[in-house]
């Protein structure tokens, strides 16, 4: 049985930022962000919301026609993209001004995004916790891995730990080599996946 995937909009906007927030709240990355559970709950919904913005504005979001998964992707270009410097330190004040953390891991991944390619980018992709291990995730990114094939386009995405990696392995994404190790805290994996060769 195939999983009915749509386009997100503006009215799904507080739906998956929910959804999100329940998808990432145990994640190492966010909990590195958000050392304090009784914070993380209380913050880390405005930081999936803002991103959840920037994607709307400057990408897509796909998700499953029941609202339990959300994928966030951003198409990259391939010229060298030019970040904009004052995004990370706009997005830390929206959001929680004096936790430094959420300015700099938008500026650790910014500085080693792979440049010469256009590719999509795999954001986010949160999946409600009673439902992971459904492979609705999988189904979610398989639905753009398509296009990518039949376009002829890379994806890229960095993994936040290490079983996440290996499901995105199996997708046919690579390890680039080298993990970003977040200060005092988690690594993660930046991951890069070739098209499908054409027939």
């Amino acid at each position: 049985m195939g999983v009915a995937i749509r386009r997100a909009g503006e009215g799904d906007r507080e739906a998956v930022t929910r959804l999100l927030d329940d998808a990432f709240q145990n994640d190492p990355v966010s909990g590195w962000v958000f050392p304090d559970a009784e914070d993380r709950r209380r913050t880390h919904p405005l930081l999936m919301g803002a991103f959840l913005g920037i994607v709307l504005d400057e990408g897509y979001v796909d998700v499953t026609e029941d609202g339990s998964a959300c994928a966030l992707w951003l198409p990259m270009p391939a010229e060298a993209h030019e970040d904009d410097e004052d995004g990370p330190a706009q997005i830390r004040e929206a959001v929680d001004p004096g936790n430094e953390r959420i300015e700099q891991i938008a500026r650790l991944t910014a500085g080693i995004h792979p440049a010469g390619a256009a590719h999509e980018y795999l954001w986010m992709i949160g999946v409600a916790p009673e439902r992971q291990g459904e492979g609705l995730g999988t189904a979610l990114i398989q639905h753009v891995l398509d296009r990518c094939d039949r376009e002829h386009l890379p994806a890229y995405l960095e993994a936040s730990s290490a079983r996440s990696c290996a499901l995105y392995e199996r997708l046919g994404f690579t390890f680039m080599g080298s993990t970003l190790d977040l200060p005092d805290g988690p690594p993660m994996w930046p991951m890069w996946r070739d098209p499908a060769p054409r027939a």
